[in-house]
């Protein structure tokens, strides 16, 4: 499938820097068989059915992007998978200086040793630091990983605006951007409708925004991910499906998460793994019935798992009217829900 069939024109005022404030007074385009509707998050209880489940990624968003120096060079490094023990994958720029057994230090005490290249063009860096005392030099000197579209430098207040309010689980290099608007009222809110939540988790890492280098989506290659669905929340998301309540995914790492541990029938089982799941469309979802989610970057892998939930021509109409309407794209923009019977 080609690429190019999947890009649209973006203008550059539709990409905020900032979120709305509250965070669930962002629009929300509610998208059904009926066809499109201009919301508000806030009304999102009114959207959905009782018994329907929301399901949260409560991944937490680490300061993962590094200033450091290797002698008198200025290096950067951003970090997006942990290997082992204190041993992690990492983005460095510019990584052509660095070698193995080189040392990047960011502080007096804080340094990083080069182990060499992972197979994906990584570096594998190994922190001088035992695992609580790197959390803590991360917070210290690490930087929130703000998507580069934003043309800025991260600051104090993105500490609290590029993270969920319900974030538990450290190992994101990326927030999941539809937990984002989200507050205690509105949770409050779906409580009281009968809406059931629940949650899972998967460390949001380059396989999710990574840019598309192909020309067909067959030669795309995912970076893999570490998710994690516990023993209760397939029992209770198994037990939904079989009562015909309907699954609703906040975010596409949740949905790719909940159709990486879907079984052939539907059913929800235990997961603790890494998952590469690349969604196009013509994929048969398994899991999940409704899909909350932020608007996409043209030609990039989240854009494809939106037409293949709803169907390419339907989401280009959806996304021309978003961009007419000045709804917000990305990561502190505006949401969808898509809600509608799926298209081919």
């Amino acid at each position: 499938m080609r690429v190019d069939q999947f890009d649209f024109l973006l203008p550059a005022d539709c990409i905020p820097d900032r979120p709305v404030n509250p965070r669930d007074s962002a629009r929300l385009l509610h998208v059904n068989d009926a066809g499109l509707s201009d919301r508000r998050v806030c009304d999102l209880p009114g959207l959905l059915r009782d018994g329907d489940v929301l399901v949260f990624n409560d991944t937490r968003v680490i300061p993962a992007r590094l200033y450091g120096k290797r002698g008198e060079s200025d290096i950067e490094i951003l970090l997006h998978r942990p290997e082992a023990a204190g041993v992690w994958h990492a983005l460095a720029r510019p990584a052509k200086r660095l070698k193995p057994g080189d040392t990047v230090s960011f502080s007096d005490t804080f340094a990083a040793e080069i182990l060499g290249r992972a197979d994906d063009g990584s570096v594998r860096i190994q922190f001088n630091l035992d695992p609580s005392a790197l959390s803590a030099a991360l917070q210290e000197h690490g930087h929130m990983p703000l998507p580069p579209y934003m043309g800025r430098e991260d600051d104090a207040q993105d500490r609290e605006d590029y993270q969920t309010i319900y974030a538990s689980h450290d190992g994101a290099i990326a927030a999941p951007t539809a937990g984002l608007h989200f507050t205690g009222d509105l949770m409050a809110a779906l409580s009281a409708k009968g809406i059931e939540t629940s949650f899972l988790t998967l460390h949001v890492g380059l396989g999710t925004f990574q840019p598309m280098k192909v020309d067909d989506t067959d030669n795309h290659v995912m970076h893999r991910e570490r998710a994690y669905v516990s023993e209760d929340v397939s029992w209770q998301l198994t037990k939904a499906k079989a009562e015909g309540r309907r699954i609703v995914a906040v975010g596409t790492t949740s949905l790719r998460t909940l159709e990486s541990a879907a079984g052939k029938n539907g059913e929800i089982r235990p997961f603790d793994a890494e998952t590469d799941l690349f969604i196009v469309p013509g994929y048969s979802f398994k899991a999940v019935d409704v899909l909350m989610t932020n608007f996409h970057l043209p030609k990039s892998t989240l854009f494809m798992l939106v037409s293949a939930f709803s169907g390419t021509d339907r989401m280009k109409a959806v996304y021309d009217h978003a961009i007419k309407s000045g709804y917000r794209f990305y990561s502190y923009g505006d949401a969808c829900l898509l809600d509608c019977g799926r298209l081919p």
